[in-house]
């Protein structure tokens, strides 16, 4: 692919900052300010390429960013996530309720799937007992699994599909519930929210991506911390 800038909203509260790519579901950190925002996000350009491989979508070759947006943070923003709590469309971006063709909008699902895909994989390849935060705290692999599960659940009645919060183990239950979501999310060109009170099909993959490739990505870390032996160096931070 060409070379060319990438398209970021920015959301920014007094202490802390949160950089969605907006054609890019999934690819979103966190940092103080502008400046550290858009390095995090940078770093993360590699660990976001194999969610595009999978889902058989070119990747930048480098990464310029272009903020498009800037939109005020809130309660979630502070928390460095993308903001969630505040009524729609204040939490989101122009972009993020704009019309997409039925090419952007199957896109858009394959992304989404490809991020469900990676967490499965690093899932799979992770010990179930992870290393805690320094003072203890941090969820093992599967209540992050289940936790993953019990949003996904939330985030689809969002976009009007109601289903039951499949358990963790339910392989089947699990698929079905995300079939739904991609389903919505790939068929759907308007930019209007699916529901009065829900999300538009743009913003919905943004922040469902997010959220599964943020604990995906924490998984991965916190598994290769716990792996590292008394006297060895862990990876650098």
């Amino acid at each position: 692919m060409p070379s060319r800038r990438i398209p970021v909203c920015l959301e920014a509260t007094p202490k802390q900052a949160v950089a969605s790519a907006l054609d890019w579901p999934g690819w979103c950190r966190a940092g103080r300010d502008e400046s550290a925002v858009l390095a995090a996000l940078a770093s993360y350009a590699g660990r976001y390429a194999p969610v595009a491989a999978h889902a058989g979508v070119s990747f930048p070759a480098t990464v310029a960013f272009e903020v498009a947006e800037r939109v005020p943070g809130g309660p979630a923003t502070a928390f460095a996530a993308p903001e969630c709590r505040r009524p729609f469309p204040q939490i989101t971006a122009a972009a993020d309720r704009a019309a997409v063709t039925p090419a952007a909008a199957r896109l858009l699902a394959g992304l989404v799937t490809a991020a469900w895909a990676a967490f499965e994989q690093i899932a799979a390849a992770s010990p179930a007992e992870l290393r805690k935060g320094p003072r203890g705290g941090g969820r093992d692999r599967d209540q992050i699994i289940g936790h993953v599960i019990c949003a996904d659940t939330a985030y689809a009645r969002k976009l009007g599909i109601k289903r039951k919060q499949p358990a963790t183990g339910d392989i089947a239950a699990i698929g079905e519930l995300r079939a739904a979501i991609a389903a919505v999310v790939g068929t759907r060109a308007g930019g209007s929210p699916v529901l009065p009170s829900g999300w538009t099909t743009r913003y919905a993959a943004r922040r469902i991506a997010w959220h599964v490739l943020e604990h995906a990505w924490e998984m991965q870390d916190r598994a290769e911390s716990s792996a590292v032996q008394p006297g060895q160096a862990g990876p650098a931070s």
